[in-house]
């Protein structure tokens, strides 16, 4: 107790003297942490923040069900399945490795600039787009990594029962896939908790958009650190969840328990 104590004070004095204490940080307090100007600015940052859980919930949704759709295709076996697997594969590598801007950029204006689409859709339909299409590719990953760890047993007892191969990955596979990932899953949740602020650069007035008018509209960057405030009280249940999660996981399998 008295070393947790001690090194407590020793950080404390540590951000005194190389923060508080520093010639500009008034300056700062003044530009960035203006209670006044984030509570005048919290209504339109708060109507934004709105917008990034409605796309936070949908795209949400959307990514489990493609991505487990394409883990379930590249984990298809038999030659016949050839061409699905490497279109799987190759849809995971593209999306993998492109920047989630540059996906908001060519989702959000190069679409709509074909004119395939009689009317014109909101920012905020073309930004879950792109979150959808982008995280897709990883959590299909995390999955395909479950359903690899499963053990081929337990395909080979369902299959024995008369289980067609559907059946199989639905009742079987991909319930002991889940539980095995997870903890996996709830990180790119909180991070995908992020990322929805990304669909201001589109346009959409979310949190960030919202919180770059006010701080024009004031000369204060406040607003910035009120939008992000909002992002961390949003993520932090979801973060000690997974971290409670991830802990029970890992007693259960020190005691020999089934995961």
């Amino acid at each position: 107790m008295l070393i947790s104590v001690a090194s407590t004070l020793a950080l404390a004095v540590v951000v005194w003297v190389f923060v508080v204490r520093t010639p500009g940080w008034a300056q700062v307090q003044a530009s960035f942490f203006d209670g006044e100007v984030m509570l005048a600015a919290l209504p339109r940052v708060w109507d934004g923040f709105l917008l990034n859980l409605r796309v936070l919930a949908t795209a949400s949704v959307l990514i489990l069900v493609v991505a487990l759709v394409i883990a379930g295709v590249r984990t298809l076996r038999g030659p016949i399945w050839l061409p699905l697997r490497a279109l799987a594969a190759g849809y995971t590598d593209l999306f993998r490795g492109t920047p989630l801007i540059i996906v908001l950029y060519l989702v959000g204006f190069g679409i709509p600039g074909l004119g395939l689409l009689p009317t014109r859709l909101p920012f905020e339909f073309w930004g879950t787009v792109a979150l959808t299409l982008t995280y897709s590719a990883y959590v299909a990953e995390v999955f395909r990594a479950g359903i690899d760890a499963v053990h081929p047993s337990q395909r080979h007892a369902a299959r024995a029962l008369g289980l067609s191969h559907a059946k199989t990955m639905r009742l079987v596979v991909v319930p002991q896939a889940v539980r095995k990932v997870t903890p996996a899953l709830m990180n790119d949740l909180v991070a995908l908790q992020k990322d929805v602020g990304l669909v201001s650069v589109l346009g959409a007035v979310d949190a960030v958009r919202a919180a770059q008018i006010e701080t024009a509209a004031f000369f204060n960057f406040s607003p910035y650190v009120l939008a992000g405030l909002l992002f961390v009280l949003l993520a932090i249940p979801t973060i000690r969840l997974t971290d409670w999660y991830t802990a029970r996981v890992r007693a259960r399998e020190q005691i020999g328990g089934i995961v």
